[in-house]
């Protein structure tokens, strides 16, 4: 189908030629090639559909959970069978669906907000997807086969290393983690997508609030999940190599999984919350008809609940025995962030009351939210209070506290945002009596369900537990709390049955149909894949409002990159602070190839889980073949010529490298998550160092320090060889950059050898104590790492000699540099720590 048919499919054939050009390039793959598609309004609906059909799922979980715990000594389900849906329930609502639909929601809305043709790497969007999928089905699968993890989503130890033996656990550590890679692809894609593709003009203090709140919750996501798959990491090695990281009787501690655990999942709930109250923040201001009173303080608010979000996760861990000292710092962190949470709510509440108010269910939900979360979040200031959490922990007052958190803070603004987005994505309208219906039904089941928990948690009825006597008298509080969770079902069923009702004799509906003020309401009505006609200049936070005739430039392409002369997908990267336009970026189509890299990465995974450790290998290398296939086809292309004019007589380069590139953004943004998950293993090191007088026990002699030496020496040289590298192939001096390369891959394997060889040769054996485990752990890390900085250089190699990298077109060789920086500082932290560290302690 080429852009005439497109257009008289669709009724539109009145587009003059450029536009034809433009619809042409960007138009939606057809019949089974649709699943290629990799244009962000496809993946982001996707995702969508992915996240609350998981959500779904675990709402069942929930109500099996409900009829179980209904009345006292109840048989209905086994005690086996409550703890794997238990288990799932958790997993899958905080890991399948409340990060995943927040991504879903950015991935779907963020370019149009920033009038951005597309975020600036679609198909890491569709891997990230797929590998989401596949996970996720992996996962919520198990339990159809009584195989599913039993130890809660917290998975703490010992419970899960030595008393069960099952597959559950391993296919809680690496489907989850499978998934993780997912949620961080979508992160370093929306950080990007925020710093680079803004429109010109859109300033750092005119970016709508949703992208500032995805900027703060990507980077938090960033920080915050791979100290979680550095735990995932070492629970895996303890359950399949008998690595001793958390038996107390070889050294190991089961506290270190704790800390891992909670420094993820406390900024966990910030991560979902935040995003939430981002929809909430493009809602008020369009039902009040004026723009948000405190923009900037806002923002601050944001930034500030993002930071404190990092300082509390040892609140969760009160009555495990810690020093008074740090109970009270926790407990004064807990409490203040209460002070940047309020700033937002009473900003919201400001703008109400100046505004001129329109009634709908949008904001029926929206308000329905922060009541909700205000009493959680009251809730939750009482339990950063440690003499309260010693009485109420793991409790049910815990329970109802959470839960109005999470649903208060995140399910009902998300709600909102379908009622308000759903015209732009569909062109149709929701119900407005349905909503109703829907939104009272929720309210009211949620308060029924959830209120109650609080005071059957102060009479004493513990979590997590399958069943209670009688005795307890807390059996009617369960049973109103029971017909409350069906009342909340009833209203998510209207909800759904609004949602997916046929709607093909209602009219569309008209543009921008809030009167919104904001870019991703330019969308027309049918939208088109294009996202915008051109590219707008950006004057004001809400241009729909402020700029005159705005919509009407647009359309008539007045603005950038109206045309695709060479029928290519093109979009504009600026500068991170201005917005002033840097470069006509090129992004790739449509492509099965994250098909096949999300399939055999999830082999890897999934497969390990059985311990087919051949089979997993072979998918691994499958994925390794795949993914470089994607990047020699699909990065870094060298333009036909080097510079474009893209509208209103400027001239932009289109091939780029160094900061100004978005791909040396994605790798640095990438590397400073790596970084964090090798901190984390180095933190377990010094943890069992500070809790431990045998640690290191005595009579070891750990690597000794020739061996890392060596390794940080050859290492060093690895590095300056590939800094070499990049300076001779910008002075096109092809000798050196080979002789460079060759250097830079002797070197680093030379290197890799002796960071292992250390332990080697001093016979650490890792299964003995928890001391060579990490060492092992720091050095495997450290050489895997390496091996990976070579197949960087060999790649770039390649690229020259193919004729793909050139003097002037480098990204590749300035990107792999980037990489070293941090690989060599990686190689400095871990050779001083196992080398220096046993000396200091003696």
């Amino acid at each position: 189908m080429n852009a005439d048919e497109f257009s008289d499919a669709s009724g539109d054939d009145r587009l003059d030629a450029s536009a034809k050009r433009l619809l042409d390039a960007w138009r939606t793959p057809t019949r089974w090639r649709y699943w290629s598609a990799v244009n962000n309004s496809e993946v982001g609906l996707w995702y969508v559909v992915a996240s609350f059909t998981f959500f779904l799922f675990g709402g069942i979980l929930a109500l099996l959970m409900r009829i179980q715990l209904a009345i006292p000594d109840n048989d209905f389900l086994t005690a086996d069978q409550y703890n794997q849906i238990f288990t799932m329930h958790g997993s899958v609502m905080m890991f399948l669906f409340a990060v995943p639909i927040l991504e879903a929601i950015s991935i779907l809305l963020l370019p149009e907000m920033l009038g951005a043709r597309d975020l600036p790497f679609p198909r890491l969007s569709a891997y990230g997807f797929w590998c989401f999928v596949i996970g996720g089905v992996f996962v919520c699968g198990s339990i159809f086969f009584g195989v599913a993890p039993e130890g809660g989503w917290f998975m703490y130890p010992p419970m899960t290393t030595e008393y069960q033996t099952g597959v559950g656990v391993d296919i809680w550590l690496l489907g989850l983690s499978f998934i993780e890679v997912a949620s961080i692809a979508a992160a370093v894609e929306l950080i990007v997508g925020v710093l680079k593709c803004r429109p010109p003009g859109m300033q750092l203090n005119l970016i709508p609030l949703y992208a500032w709140y995805i900027l703060v919750v990507a980077v938090m996501i960033l920080f915050a999940f791979p100290p979680l798959i550095a735990g995932d990491l070492l629970m895996e090695l303890q359950r399949s190599l008998d690595w001793p990281f958390f038996d107390a009787s070889r050294g190991g501690d089961p506290m270190l999984w704790q800390h891992l655990f909670w420094i993820f999942g406390h900024p966990e709930v910030y991560i979902v919350f935040l995003p939430s109250i981002a929809l909430i923040a493009m809602i008020v201001p369009t039902f009040a008809r004026t723009p948000m009173v405190g923009y900037g303080w806002i923002v601050l608010a944001a930034v500030g609940t993002g930071f404190l979000s990092f300082g509390l996760w040892v609140h969760h861990m009160f009555t495990t025995g810690l020093p008074a000292i740090s109970i009270g710092i926790f407990s004064a962190a807990s409490q203040a962030v209460a002070i940047p949470t309020g700033i937002q709510l009473f900003c919201f509440i400001a703008t109400l009351l100046i505004g001129r108010v329109t009634k709908s269910v949008c904001l029926l939900f929206t308000l329905g939210g922060l009541a909700t979360f205000i009493i959680g979040g009251l809730t939750g200031v009482m339990v950063a209070v440690a003499p309260f959490d010693y009485q109420a922990h793991d409790t049910y007052f815990i329970v109802g506290h959470l839960h109005y958190v999470l649903i208060g803070g995140t399910i009902f603004p998300i709600v909102a945002g379908v009622y308000y987005y759903y015209p732009a994505v569909t062109g149709k309208q929701l119900s407005e009596r349905l909503g109703r219906y829907a939104f009272w039904s929720m309210l009211i089941g949620f308060n029924v369900s959830f209120f109650p928990m609080h005071l059957s948690g102060l009479l004493g009825m513990p979590r997590r537990v399958y069943t209670y006597p009688a005795e307890l008298e807390v059996m009617t509080l369960n049973l109103i709390s029971t017909v409350g969770a069906f009342v909340l079902a009833i209203g998510f069923v209207i909800f759904l049955f609004d949602v997916l009702r046929s709607k093909k004799n209602q009219p569309l509906a008209p543009r921008n149909v809030w009167n919104a003020g904001t870019l991703e309401w330019l969308a027309e009505v049918p939208d088109k894949p294009w996202g915008v006609r051109s590219i707008p200049i950006v004057t004001s936070r809400y241009p729909l409002w402020d700029q005159e005739g705005f919509v009407e430039d647009v359309d008539a392409g007045h603005f950038y990159l109206p045309d695709a002369e060479e029928g290519l997908r093109e979009t504009l990267v600026t500068s991170v602070v201005d917005a002033e336009p840097i470069q006509c970026l090129r992004v790739p189509g449509p492509t099965f190839l994250t098909h096949f890299a999300a399939i055999f990465t999830g082999g890897v995974f999934i497969l390990s889980t059985y311990h087919w450790y051949s089979a997993a290998a072979i998918s691994g290398l499958f994925a390794f073949i795949t993914i470089l296939t994607w990047l020699w086809t699909g990065t870094a292309w060298i333009p036909e010529k080097q510079d474009k004019d893209v509208g209103r007589g400027v001239t932009l380069p289109i091939y780029v490298s160094g900061s100004k590139a978005v791909g040396w953004w994605a790798m640095f943004i990438t590397m400073l998550g790596d970084m964090t998950a090798f901190i984390s293993l180095v933190f377990g090191y010094f943890f069992y160092w500070t809790t431990h007088d045998d640690f290191p026990p005595d009579g070891s002699t750990g690597p000794g320090w020739i061996w890392p030496a060596v390794a940080l020496l050859m290492i060093a040289i690895g590095y300056v060889a590939t800094l070499a590298a990049r300076k001779w192939n910008r002075q096109n001096h092809a000798a050196g950059f080979y002789a460079a390369i060759v250097c830079g891959v002797v070197c680093s394997l030379g290197g890799a050898a002796a960071v292992l060889y250390g332990p080697f040769t001093h016979h650490m054996d890792p299964t003995a104590h928890v001391y060579p485990a990490i060492v092992w752990v720091l050095t495997g890390w450290t050489a895997l790492h390496v091996v990976l900085g070579v197949v960087m250089h060999v790649y770039c190699a390649a690229r020259r000699a193919a004729g793909r990298m050139t003097a002037r077109c480098d990204a590749d060789i300035v990107n792999v540099t980037l990489y070293w920086h941090f690989l060599l500082l990686t190689t400095a932290i871990t050779c001083l720590v196992i080398a220096g560290f046993p000396m200091v302690a003696r």
